[in-house]
């Protein structure tokens, strides 16, 4: 039988606990910061603990569910990629990027992902489970030790990893909740972006949480036909919806929407469809991610020329909608969500 996995206790599931031991409620809060200041992963760290309480600490938890399988760095030394296998063996991976002052590590909320968009690796790959709340924290704090061994801080955490977050939307707000904890990591919402393919009903839900949490919709076509030929989730929930959705999130939390796009040579890089995407967001709180499409395997089209990045982007800029081009991030080695999960045989 395994034992408890610690990073799927709150901080009073773990009090609770404390108590039916007969311990008193602060060796809940040496744990949690044990956790989440210092960073250990082993009961013995804890030395404030009497020899008996580690040894029961020790028999009660487990600190891992990410087992490192394989890892890749760019060849600027600024992004780094690890493959994780998960207990029942299910894959998972996880990006740092460096950028100056600025550290940010990409998530995942899923292993695999069931919703087919034909240009994303994780998407070729399948849907293998949700991950727990305590597998998408454990993400971070891993990422969080290495930063910490040179002295350098975690600035933000995106989930635009393996999955659609808001797929597992329960799960992803308790690893929010988790890392915010003002006794532990004490990470700012605005320091955490969500980006989901656009599942209207959670983007509603969203909205009504009122957070301060980014949020990002990856929209990469206007128009319903050609979003549907690259994002199944459109015919279910058509982009004149997902508008409609994110109109309401913005008036209930005067939060600004980032719009992702992902230019795909021949497919959405048209100055037409630059157009129309203005017209489209005229009027919102809105901002435009560019993408230069990361290549797969899996997927035949390519990214679009440096010339028409420049034009649709100009196109935007002059209809009052700001944008930016995004640096491509380690495409030397394939960075892209589930490239690496792809290529490795993990039975």
């Amino acid at each position: 039988m395994m034992n408890n996995y610690i990073f799927d206790f709150s901080l009073s599931d773990l009090e609770n606990l404390v108590l039916s031991w007969g311990e008193p409620e602060y060796r809940a809060i040496q744990i949690w910061e044990g956790l989440y200041q210092q960073y250990w992963d082993d009961p013995q760290e804890f030395t404030t603990f009497p020899l008996e309480l580690r040894e029961k600490f020790k028999d009660t938890f487990t600190f891992r569910h990410l087992e490192p399988v394989d890892q890749v760095q760019s060849q600027d030394q600024k992004t780094k990629k690890v493959l994780f296998r998960l207990p029942d063996r299910s894959p998972i991976e996880t990006v740092l990027m460096r950028n100056q002052n600025r550290n940010t590590v990409c998530i995942s909320s899923q292993s695999g992902c069931a919703l087919g968009c034909d240009f994303c690796a994780t998407g070729q790959m399948g849907f293998h489970r949700d991950l727990t709340s305590g597998e998408i924290v454990e993400q971070v704090v891993h990422f969080t030790r290495i930063l910490n061994t040179h002295q350098e801080p975690l600035t933000n955490v995106v989930f635009m990893g393996m999955g659609e977050p808001f797929l597992n939307y329960q799960a992803v707000m308790e690893a929010v909740q988790r890392l915010q904890h003002n006794q532990g990591m004490n990470l700012g919402a605005r320091r955490f972006t969500i980006s989901t393919v656009g599942i209207v009903p959670k983007i509603h839900r969203f909205a009504r949480e009122k957070t301060q949490i980014n949020l990002a919709i990856s929209l990469h076509a206007v128009d319903d036909e050609i979003r549907s030929s690259m994002m199944p989730i459109n015919h279910r929930y058509p982009v004149s919806d997902l508008i409609s959705a994110c109109k309401e999130y913005i008036s209930l939390t005067n939060r600004r929407v980032t719009f992702e796009w992902a230019l795909i040579q021949g497919v959405n890089d048209s100055p037409e469809q630059a157009k129309d995407l203005a017209t489209l967001l005229k009027g919102m709180l809105a901002h435009v991610n560019i993408i230069p499409l990361n290549p797969t395997e899996g997927y035949s089209g390519t990214s679009t020329t440096q010339e028409r990045v420049k034009v649709f982007q100009s196109i935007l800029l002059d209809q009052g909608i700001t944008c930016t081009v995004r640096k491509p991030r380690g495409i030397d080695i394939q960075a892209g969500c589930g490239q690496l999960a792809s290529q490795i045989d993990l039975k």
